[in-house]
């Protein structure tokens, strides 16, 4: 066991946050992702929402303050509502110096591919995807 490090973080999740550099980026993917086709490094963290850990991880890195924007969410289909639980991320967000920006589906895609790691959760909410560009201390 580790002091401060948040308990619904796998020791996996802990060692990729740890290995990432300035300007790599991990993925917190919704239940409906497809992360296994998308990237080859992937975590399950199934039983946890994206909120819960999207919180955490933010507790333990810094975003990127060297590039425009630093967090990023897929845009809803063009006859979809915004999600409401993006509202949640921007109040997680809020602390982190986030500077958030809506890519569609497919350059979202597209950034998972390169991503470090994919966090596949259980989390039923759509469009509940979020990508973060890890800074320096």
């Amino acid at each position: 066991m580790l002091k401060k490090i948040p308990s619904n973080l796998s020791p996996d999740i802990v060692k990729y946050l740890m290995e990432m550099g300035h300007g790599d980026e991990i993925v917190i993917a919704d239940g409906n992702f497809p992360s296994y086709s998308t990237n080859s490094t992937v975590v399950s963290m199934q039983g946890n929402t994206v909120c819960e850990l999207l919180e955490s991880i933010t507790e333990l890195i810094p975003l990127n303050t060297d590039i425009k924007y630093n967090a990023f969410m897929m845009k809803p289909d063009q006859d979809a509502e915004s999600p409401t639980i993006w509202d949640q991320y921007k109040s997680i967000l809020s602390d982190s110096k986030a500077r958030i920006e809506l890519l569609g589906r497919d350059d979202f895609y597209e950034r998972c591919k390169k991503a470090y790691v994919i966090i596949s959760t259980s989390d039923k909410a759509l469009y509940a995807n979020v990508i973060l560009n890890k800074g320096c201390l």
